[in-house]
């Protein structure tokens, strides 16, 4: 009753509904939709982060008027008291240029205690508003008094009226409940409404990746919220030159490879969080892999968390004494290998399911187009 009501209540607040995508949006094509199978690891039933068990994505879609394009995404490690059961984690930087929220205590303690949520930089302050919300209300949590709420971020400012911040605590919470274990949206949905990738629009995007019983027999997801630049390559082939875009074109440092991407892993495997750290480290062989720029103003992070109920950092654990047991270092490069391909392929289906975006920004349209599928096709057919 108590989460009722304060969900009802912040809803009540909020300025602008949350639009969802259309009943019948634009059908367009996932990667292996092309007939390419990015490595040698197969994927998961869904080939998204929700294949691995207990993962759930909740999204909410602000698209209204000329020039709100944004929104939240947020992925819940488990479907228990997440504070309660909090899980081993570990968040890698490549380059810092970013509003990573809860960081620090990640690093020091090696847990995540939340949902994450992705939306844009100028929105961290209310993803971390609505985390507190949601946790705060949560049975059992009647007297907690410090939340590490754990938000990451990119700039939708390119078609979205960032400044007006129009993401509120009550579209955080809204994600969050909306969550399940299903399919997963990608393209330009949630914290991907406004986001660009390579000089197309960007996206959510998501894959996995299933290990053979003899290497363990353990899933990885990836998802990743795409708006970075950079020389696009899609498989080994170089689709951004070849269509004509990519960073560097016209002039030597324009600085349209800036921008961010974040990344992040689930796993049932029982890592602890130093080898989730040396996970989340080998996502960005596959974010180089995609013809990354790795820019002065792109902020690349990756976060990761095991699933793993031997793990998990129940309160019965945090105040015993009693071994952890945790995957070998020596077993740990399938998994570096899962997470590389899992990722590559995470950011082209980003790509690949967006859509074309128009808005208005600072008084004049811009448009955003989707990447060509059937030049695409073309491309990779050759």
């Amino acid at each position: 009753m108590i989460l009722t009501a304060l969900i009802a209540a912040a809803l009540i607040a909020a300025p602008a509904p949350a639009q969802s995508a259309p009943d019948a949006p634009e059908a367009r094509p996932r990667l292996r939709d092309l007939g390419r199978e990015i490595g040698l690891l197969p994927p998961g039933a869904l080939n998204a982060i929700t294949d691995v068990a207990g993962v759930r994505v909740g999204q909410v879609t602000l698209v209204h008027g000329e020039d709100v394009r944004t929104g939240v995404t947020a992925i819940l490690p488990h479907d228990g008291n997440l504070f309660q059961d909090k899980v081993p984690a570990a968040i890698f930087v490549a380059n810092g240029f970013g509003k990573l929220a809860g960081v620090t205590q990640v690093d020091e303690l090696g847990e995540i205690e939340t949902p994450i949520v992705l939306t844009n930089t100028l929105s961290v302050a209310q993803g971390i508003e609505g985390v507190l919300d949601w946790t705060l209300a949560q049975a059992g949590n009647e007297q907690v008094r410090s939340v590490n709420a754990v938000v990451g971020e990119t700039n939708d400012g390119g078609l979205n009226d960032i400044r007006a911040r129009h993401v509120r605590a009550a579209h955080v919470v809204e994600a969050i409940g909306a969550a399940t274990s299903g399919p997963v949206r990608e393209g330009s949905v949630g914290a991907g409404t406004g986001t660009i990738a390579f000089g197309w629009k960007g996206g959510v995007g998501t894959s996995s990746r299933v290990l053979p019983a003899s290497l363990g027999g353990h899933t990885i997801g990836v998802l990743v919220q795409a708006n970075f630049g950079g020389v696009l390559t899609i498989d080994g082939v170089p689709v951004g030159r070849s269509l004509g875009r990519y960073y560097l074109q016209r002039e030597l440092d324009r600085g349209d490879a800036d921008g961010s991407i974040m990344i992040v892993i689930a796993t049932d495997a029982p890592l602890s969080p130093l080898n989730l750290d040396r996970l989340a480290e080998r996502a960005f062989a596959g974010l180089a892999r995609t013809g990354a720029a790795f820019s002065n103003g792109s902020g690349d992070y990756a976060i990761a968390f095991s699933t793993a109920d031997e793990v998990r950092r129940t309160p019965e654990r945090r105040n015993t004494q009693a071994a952890v047991a945790d995957w070998p270092n020596d077993r740990m490069s399938p998994l570096f290998v899962a997470v590389a391909e899992a990722t590559e392929e995470a950011i082209i289906n980003a790509l690949l399911q967006a859509t074309t975006t128009t808005s208005r920004i600072d008084g004049r349209p811009v448009t955003v187009e989707a990447l060509d599928i059937e030049a695409v096709r073309a491309l990779l057919a050759r």
